[in-house]
């Protein structure tokens, strides 16, 4: 594990995961607005094709979650979708807040001066196809200003597909545990960060991943005391649910 010079993070290291955290529903813009007024600078967000080949936030593969709609995200039309309500299960006060683009996120995004670490989450089949139209949209709708957006997903399929149609954006491979060939499929896919559960960060990957010059990411941190640790030794940014227990500085 070495030979690689080092990738800094120059990213906020706080990140309000899928858009607000536990203040706000996930995935929405309501999510991102309720980020910024609490004062932070990056946000985690989850993107997935609809049918007809609209990038959308959305984490599950299925839309009964989150929203007053039902079955497989993938076999809806965004024409189906652009109505449902996806804030109502989360709070009354939220009722009618839609499902958005992707394309609407990245602008609010950038109107907040938010960075955006954007997750290529695919529905199964789907791995590639959403890649390539996540990273489109992505270079659509750079910021005109601030550090570009970074791309990350389980799915290596998705990053080699974002890669080709964007080389110029990071890509991060997420993990729950590391496998053995994580830094050959960082090598292979180009891959700027590692993205891992908190708990897979061991002191012997944090080691190995410095050797090899990778910034770490961990999710889904929610308790103050692990999110300083983390940070503390040597962990470049964490994802967390708790807006209103830890600082985003």
């Amino acid at each position: 594990m070495s030979g690689n010079p080092p990738r800094r993070w120059t990213f906020p290291r706080v990140l309000a995961h899928r858009g607000g955290g536990s203040l706000a529903p996930e995935n929405t813009l309501a999510g991102l607005q309720t980020a910024a007024e609490q004062g932070f600078r990056g946000v985690e967000f989850d993107a997935k094709l609809t049918r007809d080949g609209v990038a959308i936030l959305m984490h599950d593969d299925t839309l009964d979650r989150t929203t007053n709609g039902a079955g497989p995200t993938a076999q809806a039309d965004w024409a189906a979708l652009e109505h449902l309500d996806a804030g109502g299960r989360y709070a009354p006060r939220f009722r009618g807040e839609p499902i958005p683009t992707l394309a609407a996120a990245l602008k609010l995004c950038a109107q907040l001066r938010l960075w955006a670490n954007v997750e290529i989450k695919p529905c199964p089949g789907r791995e590639s196809e959403t890649g390539t139209a996540v990273a489109h949209q992505v270079l659509e709708h750079l910021p005109r200003a601030g550090a570009l957006p970074l791309l990350s997903s389980f799915s290596p399929a998705a990053l080699e597909a974002a890669r080709d149609v964007a080389p110029q954006l990071l890509r991060g491979l997420l993990v729950e545990r590391a496998p053995d060939d994580w830094c050959e499929q960082m090598q292979r896919l180009g891959c700027f960060s590692l993205h891992c559960e908190q708990r897979a960060a061991t002191a012997a990957l944090r080691r190995d991943a410095a050797a090899a010059g990778y910034p770490m990411l961990c999710y889904t941190v929610n308790r103050p005391g692990v999110a300083r640790r983390l940070l503390s030794l040597g962990v470049s940014a964490i994802v967390t649910d708790r807006l209103d227990l830890i600082a985003p500085a």
